[in-house]
């Protein structure tokens, strides 16, 4: 076969390929057997450890199908084919006996042309083909190995191209899953029909009292912890400010509902309407801390939150102290279980968005208990 017809039969060949596993055994089966060699092996570069590696074979190396026999691992710079890559130049060796780079793969040939697989600047295999005869390669073969060796790195790299966009289009889909998810379980925990009732039972019990200033507060901040809510569902960053508003309805929610239990401070720095964080983390974290206080029976409750404006952050420093009560640890309700952990979704966040969210805490067994949590949240403004 002439050798056009050969280039026109491999550029049709590869046009159906859709992997690099094809490319390559299309590469050795063929095309290189349609240029009357006897033995022809393709390696290909792991970046990963710097060494060649047999992908694909034709003659004594393919027993059968696409199997490539007792394959070899080569480190780049060893032996001719290992020079090729890191010179970036092809060779044609007449008499391999007198070439003390050679190494012997199964059986010694004398005859030995090499040539890499470049994408630009860039060596990613290499067409590494032998015969027995010295003197066997021209540099006619050279020149038609190249060419072949072009289309073929085109092609590959087409393929690789393709698979890294999709491979970044399920990453992205799979990111915006788990942020989406995020936001439900941060929603739903916060708004848990369990709490819900309960604001709404207190709120009805003022009304039943003729409490109806009472009643109208608490009404009015629970609508707009409602409004808060809603809101942020639809967005990944929010002022600070904001996020400080909808915590100080939700404390004063919960010390509705708590009859006072708990007490809170809260220290705000100069700069904290400039700064923008990742939507949801506050009230996730106070719900935990709330719900568990609560729940524990500690009594005289205080938490001091103070917040810090960096350029890069905002440091949430909180400090915790209460009265411990009788620990009830052989039960745990039912919507305490289904409450989303702010540790969690910390975890969450870094691993989805790359906020690289750094946190502290410590608590201390004593009486009163005390304990500390600090956050760096980053400060996306």
């Amino acid at each position: 076969m002439l050798f056009d017809d050969i280039l026109i039969h491999f550029s049709k060949a590869l046009m159906e390929k859709n992997n690099e596993e094809d490319i390559l055994w299309e590469l050795a089966k063929n095309c290189i057997s349609k240029l009357g060699f006897v033995d022809c092996v393709v390696c290909m570069v792991n970046r990963n450890d710097n060494t060649l590696i047999q992908k694909a074979a034709f003659g004594p190396k393919n027993p059968r199908d696409r199997v490539v026999s007792k394959p070899m691992v080569v480190k780049l710079g060893e032996g001719i084919t290992g020079h090729v890559v890191l010179s970036g130049n092809p060779e044609l060796i007449n008499d391999t006996s007198k070439d003390p780079r050679y190494i012997v793969d199964d059986v010694v040939r004398l005859s030995k042309i090499c040539v890499p697989l470049r994408y630009e600047s860039e060596i990613i295999g290499v067409i590494d083909c032998e015969h027995p005869e010295p003197n066997f390669f021209t540099p006619q073969h050279l020149k038609m190995l190249s060419v072949i060796a072009s289309i073929c790195t085109i092609k590959i790299k087409s393929v690789r191209s393709t698979q890294k966009l999709l491979d970044e289009q399920r990453q992205l889909l799979k990111i915006r899953e788990e942020v989406a998810d995020l936001k439900l379980k941060a929603l739903s925990s916060q708004l848990h029909p369990h709490f819900v009732f309960n604001i709404i039972n207190a709120i009805q019990s003022n009304v039943a009292n003729e409490d109806k200033l009472t009643a109208l507060d608490q009404l009015s901040t629970f609508s707009k912890l409602l409004r808060f809510h809603l809101k942020s569902l639809e967005l990944e960053m929010v002022p600070l400010s904001q996020e400080i508003q909808m915590l100080r309805c939700y404390l004063k929610l919960q010390q509705f509902r708590y009859a006072d239990a708990f007490q809170y401070e809260l220290v705000l720095d100069e700069n904290f309407e400039e700064a923008t964080i990742p939507a949801s983390i506050l009230l996730t974290l106070f719900e935990n801390l709330v719900e568990y206080a609560m729940y524990r029976q500690h009594t005289n409750s205080h938490f001091t939150i103070c917040f810090t404006v960096q350029t890069n952050a905002v440091i949430l420093d909180v400090d915790v102290k209460g009265d411990v009560g009788q620990a009830l640890l052989d039960y745990t309700p039912e919507y305490r279980k289904q409450q989303m952990k702010w540790e969690h979704q910390i975890e969450l966040l870094n691993e989805a968005k790359g906020y690289n969210i750094k946190k502290e805490v410590i608590f201390l067994k004593t009486q009163p208990a005390s304990g500390n949590i600090c956050l760096s949240i980053p400060n996306l403004a």
